[in-house]
C-alpha cells in the first residue's frame, strides 16, 4: 500500500465528504471529522488505507468544546492526525477499542482528567488517576479549580528557613 499523501487525502475526501483534509507537509496529514461517522473514517484509516498504529490519543478542553485527536501512522511514516470535536454541554465520544486493540489506556486519560464520556469503555479504570481521587473532579479542564484541603485554614504557608537567617537578621 505505497500512496502518498495526497492521494490519501483524496480517497478520505472523496469516501468521506463530511470531512476535512489537510497535508500539513511530507508525511503529516491533518483530518477533521464530526463525531457522526468518526467511527467509520477510523475504520477506513485502518482497514483500507494502512494506518495500522495507534501512536497515542490527545484530548482537549477548546472551551466551547471537547477533542480528541488520534494520532495513526502508516508503516511507511506518514502519521495522520484525526480530530473530532463535541459541544461541551454533550462530551460523548465513541470508543476506538474494537479498531484498535491497545487504545485503552490512551482513551481512559481524556475520559478521567476531562470529563468526556467514552462509550465502550469500562467503568472502574481510574488511570491516570490516583484511586482516591475525588469523582467529579477533571484535572485537565480549563474550567477546572483544585479542591481545598479540608486542613488548610487560609494562613499563608510559612516558607522562611529559620536555620539560614537574612542579612537583616544578622
Amino acid at each position: 500500500m505505497l500512496i502518498n499523501e495526497e492521494e490519501i487525502a483524496e480517497t478520505l475526501a472523496k469516501r468521506f465528504p463530511q470531512v476535512t483534509v489537510r497535508v500539513q507537509r511530507e508525511r503529516r496529514i491533518w483530518l477533521d471529522s464530526p463525531r457522526k461517522g468518526f467511527i467509520d473514517v477510523l475504520t477506513c484509516l485502518h482497514d483500507e488505507l494502512g494506518f495500522v498504529q495507534l501512536c497515542t490519543v490527545t484530548g482537549l478542553d477548546s472551551g466551547d468544546k471537547f477533542e480528541l485527536i488520534y494520532h495513526l501512522a502508516q508503516d511507511s511514516g506518514i502519521v495522520m492526525n484525526a480530530r473530532v470535536s463535541v459541544p461541551r454541554n454533550n462530551p460523548v465520544f465513541d470508543t476506538a477499542t474494537n479498531i484498535y486493540k491497545g487504545g485503552i489506556l490512551y482513551e481512559l486519560e481524556p475520559r478521567n482528567l476531562l470529563g468526556l464520556k467514552i462509550n465502550g469503555l469500562p467503568e472502574d479504570i481510574r488511570y491516570p488517576l490516583p484511586d482516591n481521587w475525588p469523582r467529579g473532579e477533571y484535572p485537565l479542564r480549563k474550567d477546572w479549580v483544585a479542591p481545598t484541603n479540608a486542613s488548610d485554614d487560609g494562613a499563608e504557608a510559612d516558607d522562611s528557613d529559620d536555620d539560614n537567617p537574612t542579612e537583616a537578621e544578622e
